[in-house]
């Protein structure tokens, strides 16, 4: 067989025209001379080897014979007559046997051809000028002819509300969410699939808190699918507003509570009991702190605050006897 032409281009003897351009393109810019000054010739010779390899099997005569013959058979003039290959229903161009042509030329024209369709030539029909301006030229159209792969834009955000109670964003909570999206099948068609995305939600998690699904929005040929965004919001709440980490409680007492003492009972958002004695006088808009009975923070040993504001309930009417009374016990004349 002598020189094996397909280990040469690095390609199987099934390679098609396309597998042995991009082999040929690929690797005589990486052996051409010019790129490899101080190798000793050994780039040289491989760069030979390549275009003669690339010149034989993308020739279809050529590769015919060589696959049959071999480089020898291929290179031999004792080959068969006319009315031989008529009958073995094979054809070969009068060219046989086969000379190698400069390798410059063959890189020049592969180029040439690659970067023009159709076969432009220069004026000098292809075979004036240095090797080192034959490979700048031939790299330069490999370069421009070398198409940029096309880059999928993405389709924008998907943005959903997710409700959470205050007790789920107080305790932390795991909640199950069904989507319904647009896939295509193994055969190209559009088709609806359903998921089940689990979001695990943190203790202390705040209104507008964003929980991304990269790329679980619809999927549309050359579109990347959009991300899927939940979005945390906080349902109302009976008895607590909260004010970043803080609890906040609105609380009304009567009058006389106010003035001789009052005890608050809290259910708390995680089942507790709390109850906070208040022995002072409670003025009108005043407001009482406890510590660490708010939100959960970043810090798990640390907790925000709760507030307590009083409204104090005035009473609609008094007695004449009853303002007498009032005034004796304030000390009023």
């Amino acid at each position: 067989m002598g020189i094996d032409y397909y280990n040469v281009l690095k390609v199987t003897r099934n390679a098609n025209e396309d597998d042995l351009k991009k082999s040929y393109r690929r690797m005589a810019m990486k052996w051409h001379p010019d790129k490899n000054p101080n190798s000793n010739n050994e780039a040289e010779a491989k760069f030979k080897q390549i275009s003669e390899a690339y010149e034989v099997l993308s020739d279809p005569q050529r590769r015919q014979i060589y696959d049959q013959y071999g480089e020898e058979g291929l290179k031999s003039s004792d080959l068969p007559t006319a009315a031989e290959t008529a009958a073995q229903n094979r054809s070969y161009s009068s060219e046989f046997p086969y000379y190698p042509r400069d390798a410059e030329d063959i890189f020049e024209e592969f180029f040439r051809e690659d970067s023009y369709p159709g076969g432009r030539t220069r004026g000098d029909g292809g075979h004036g000028g240095d090797g080192r301006r034959k490979f700048k030229s031939a790299e330069a159209g490999s370069q421009a002819n070398r198409k940029t792969p096309p880059v999928n834009r993405k389709a924008p955000a998907i943005e959903s509300k997710l409700a959470c109670t205050l007790e789920e964003l107080y305790k932390g909570a795991k909640k199950k969410m069904r989507i319904s999206r647009v896939v295509p099948d193994d055969f190209g068609r559009p088709k609806t699939v359903q998921e089940i995305l689990k979001i695990d939600i943190k203790p202390g998690w705040k209104k507008g808190t964003k929980i991304t699904f990269p790329e679980k929005g619809n999927q549309e040929p050359g579109v990347t699918p959009a991300d899927l965004i939940f979005v945390v919001d906080e349902k109302p709440h009976s008895v607590f507003k909260r004010d970043g980490n803080d609890l906040i409680v609105e609380k009304k007492v009567s009058l006389i509570d106010a003035l001789t003492g009052v005890t608050i009972s809290l259910t708390t958002l995680d089942g507790r009991n709390l109850t906070i004695p208040v022995l002072d006088i409670v003025r009108p808009g005043q407001e009482i702190v406890i510590p660490n009975e708010g939100m959960p923070t970043k810090d798990p040993l640390k907790r925000g605050e709760l507030r307590v504001n009083f409204e104090i309930l005035f009473p609609s009417r008094l007695t004449s006897e009853q303002k007498n009374d009032l005034k004796r016990v304030l000390g009023g004349s």
